[in-house]
Order: structure tokens, then C-alpha cells, then sequence
């Protein structure tokens, strides 16, 4: 099915979707929701994991009938109030526009926190999640306030979302959330081995590792220490002995 975007007022994009799914019949249109997208936010001394929108005023509907569903949004008294104060539009998403945001969504319509690593001196070396197929869309990244810019098309507009991101001292600590938008059970704390594809590091300390990607990518090391997340190894370099901490991700146990 293609993908369309029905404008309306911000803030009432769920009460939109309820209505379509209660007046509008079911074979006109495949789905109907709302994107939203997971982003850390500081407040009070605490950081938490808001769900917010992604698109204020934008919702998503897919059908095979576009001529059909249109005219029969038209017919819908509410929908005539919104087309009436000129807030309404219904725009056709391009079929290249509906994949990447296929690729971004999960079940619940959810752009989830990416993590991302870095090698200290904030170049990315490793990602993990939905910013995987973003590519060179990524515009830049603001570590401090957790979130890279994207450019996407949508509706052949191009638009700059910013997408959450975690880093490694986020995904040591406990992580809550707090106010969701979305109409969406979520869960109560944060759990970074799920949301980030990071696997137990079933390392030691005195493993021999090499280092797969980033500044040190195929360079051998030790591990010195283990977390839930990282760990720290150690690695000779310009006749040097130094230690630092990299996410588990970054390197794999050297075979015998």
C-alpha cells in the first residue's frame, strides 16, 4: 500500500487517528497512526526518555484507494471543519520516503534511541539502532543534548528531525521514563540491551581483543576491565602503553 500524510492541527493527530479508524471503512485503508520518536531529556536534576512526535500535525495513513479515502475523509463533518479553517492537506509520501521510514519505525511506530559510540574526541566509531540507515543524512550530532540531525524528505519536503541518541555513560546508569505521548505501553526503565543490540561481552580480564572499528580498528589488545556495557583495554601504540574504555561492540576476541 502507499503511504499518505493527512495535515491537521497539533495536538489532535490521535484524536484524527480515532476517527478514521471508527468512521472510515476498514477496506479504504490499510493503517493509520502517528510517528513518534524516543529522545533523553534533562529535567529536575534527572534524565529521562520522553516519546514525543516526530511530525507535530502530521498523520500517516496507507491505502490502495487514495481517490476513494479522500472523498470520503471529505464527507466526515469533523474533517470538514479542519479542511474549512485551511488545516488540512493530504499529501502523497514517495515510495523511497515510506522505506527509510519503514526502516526507522518499530511496531509501535517508534523512531527508538540509537547509541553511539565515540572514540574521546567525539568522532562516531560505532552505531547502533535506528540512525544504522541514515547514512549521509546524518547532518551533525549534539552530543551534549543527545540527539543527531537527519535529513529526510517527506512529501518530497525536506526536513531536519533531530533522532535521540544514548552514549556510553547513559547506558551505565538507570534510565527512566517520563512523559510519553504516545498512546503506547512503555516500559518503566530503560533496558540499553535491548534498545541497542549490544551483546553480553563474555570477555575477561587478559583476553586477547582486536579492535573492528574506530581511530584503532585491527590494532591487538588486552582487556583490563569489564562493565555492562564497555570495557577497558589496553593497547601499545607510538611505543607507548595506554589504556581505554571502548563499548563491547568495538572489539572481538582474538581466536587462538
Amino acid at each position: 500500500m502507499s503511504w499518505y500524510v493527512i495535515q491537521t492541527y497539533t495536538g489532535k493527530e490521535e484524536k484524527l487517528v480515532q476517527m478514521v479508524r471508527k468512521v472510515i471503512p476498514r477496506g479504504l485503508y490499510g493503517d493509520c497512526f502517528v510517528v513518534y520518536h524516543e529522545q533523553l531529556r534533562h529535567r529536575k536534576q534527572e534524565n529521562q526518555i520522553h516519546i514525543e512526535r516526530l511530525f507535530p500535525g502530521y498523520v500517516f495513513i496507507t491505502t490502495d484507494e487514495p481517490e476513494e479515502l479522500f472523498l470520503f475523509l471529505k464527507k466526515v463533518p469533523a474533517m470538514s471543519k479542519i479542511i474549512s479553517d485551511g488545516y488540512y492537506y493530504f499529501l502523497t509520501v514517495y515510495p523511497e520516503e515510506a522505506e527509510m521510514l519503514s526502516r526507522l519505525l518499530d511496531a509501535d511506530h517508534v523512531v527508538r534511541l540509537s547509541y553511539v559510540a565515540t572514540d574521546g574526541r567525539d568522532h562516531v566509531s560505532y552505531i547502533s539502532g535506528p540512525l544504522e540507515c541514515c547514512g549521509r543524512n546524518i547532518a551533525g550530532y549534539q552530543f551534549r543534548k543527545r540527539y543527531a540531525s537527519v535529513r529526510l524528505t517527506l512529501a518530497g519536503e525536506s526536513k531536519d528531525v533531530r533522532l535521540g541518541i544514548v552514549l556510553s555513560d547513559d547506558v551505565s546508569r538507570e534510565l527512566k521514563y517520563g512523559k510519553v505521548e504516545a498512546p503506547i505501553q512503555s516500559p518503566e526503565r530503560y533496558e540499553a540491551a535491548d534498545r541497542t543490540g549490544m551483546k553480553p561481552a563474555e570477555l575477561k580480564p587478559g583476553d586477547a581483543v582486536t579492535v573492528i572499528s574506530g581511530t584503532f580498528e585491527g590494532m591487538p589488545a588486552v582487556i583490563c576491565r569489564t562493565a555492562k556495557c564497555d570495557v577497558e583495554i589496553g593497547v601499545h601504540f607510538f611505543g607507548r602503553d595506554m589504556t581505554m574504555k571502548v563499548p563491547v561492540d568495538m572489539v572481538r576476541k582474538t581466536v587462538a
